[in-house]
């Protein structure tokens, strides 16, 4: 029987065949060389190159064994894609399409495209491929930068919200950057860990000069009802002002006004939200108008708006070495999504 030969493709090769399949989903065969030729291939060129200037692979900061830095190469990716396949559908409810089951990732086009922040375990051993074995990259949160999305398939978060109006009023003065798909491996689920990566977040923002950070960040289930005070509460004490706002599609718009402010018990409120949106919350960050319900995910998301001026500057000062810092996190991170 004869051996099927196996394909090994470089970085580049691969973020191709990811984009090519994103533009066949979308335009047909007959459009995918063309397409291809016009856009895939040099907007991977600038990606790389962009990603050799800012430096990809330097650790933004360690603690103990740990460290957090940018992917760099389809290796670490895959590792990352495994991490929040663990996350998102094997503990929690998201709901995997066949070729994700068989692969055990979570993956799509816009990882080829977008730059990939990782907290590695430099003590635990690479690979993490089959049953049992540990994985090295043990966090991870996905960037998208302003200039990347234009070139491509847009934000992310595009497909839920309306980002472009705001987009397009603040360009001028402030570059945005796209953040998701943040997750903790459970035995490293800490607030060490948690601290490392935002580290390295708050790092790569300041070191690229991005003004802006969006992103969907969820509550578990596909009922709203059962988030009814959380979702009150963002809308009536963190809805994002006129000239901030950004709504959630007409078609996928869930209202968030579910109770009447005088009706909210604040404190329960604050113990219902899920620690990545109270981490964004205390840094300043402002919510869009309308939830969505994310099926394939098993979530109802909101977007996040968290301007960086908005950030208290003694944040920044006294953000270290991750392990000196006084976080203005919640003090007990059980899960970060």
């Amino acid at each position: 029987m004869a051996r099927r030969r196996r394909m090994n493709l470089s970085p580049r090769r691969l973020a191709d065949k990811l984009v090519v399949n994103r533009v066949s989903s979308l335009v047909g065969s007959n459009g995918v060389l063309e397409a291809k030729r016009r856009f895939v291939k040099p907007l991977m060129r600038q990606r790389l190159q962009g990603a050799k200037r800012a430096g990809s692979g330097k650790v933004y900061g360690r603690v103990g064994d740990l460290e957090v830095r940018l992917s760099t190469s389809r290796a670490e990716l895959r590792q990352a894609q495994r991490l929040r396949y663990r996350v998102f559908y094997e503990e929690m409810s998201a709901t995997p399409s066949l070729t994700a089951r068989m692969k055990r990732r979570d993956e799509d086009p816009y990882d080829a495209t977008c730059e990939h922040l990782l907290v590695v375990d430099t003590a635990a051993p690479e690979g993490g491929s089959g049953w049992g074995q540990r994985l090295n990259v043990v966090g991870t949160y996905r960037l998208l930068p302003q200039e990347m999305a234009e070139q491509g398939g847009g934000f992310y978060s595009q497909s839920e919200y309306d980002l472009a109006p705001l987009v397009a009023a603040k360009s001028p003065n402030y570059r945005f950057l796209e953040v998701g798909r943040s997750c903790v491996l459970k035995p490293y689920r800490n607030k060490r860990t948690v601290e490392l990566l935002w580290h390295g977040l708050w790092t790569y923002v300041r070191e690229h000069g991005y003004d802006v950070m969006i992103g969907c960040a969820s509550f578990e289930g596909l009922d709203p009802d059962k988030h009814a005070m959380a979702l009150s509460f963002l809308h009536h004490y963190a809805g994002a002002p006129e000239a901030w706002r950004v709504r959630a599609h007409d078609r996928l718009y869930v209202p968030m006004n579910r109770m009447a402010k005088s009706e909210i018990d604040a404190k329960a409120a604050l113990r219902a939200l899920p620690t990545l949106i109270k981490g964004y919350l205390r840094l300043g960050a402002y919510v869009g108008d309308g939830a969505v319900i994310d099926h394939q995910f098993g979530t109802v998301d909101v977007l996040i708006v968290l301007p960086v001026e908005r950030i208290d500057p003694r944040y920044f000062a006294h953000f270290g070495a991750p392990d000196e810092v006084k976080s203005r996190l919640a003090p007990d991170v059980e899960r970060v999504m």
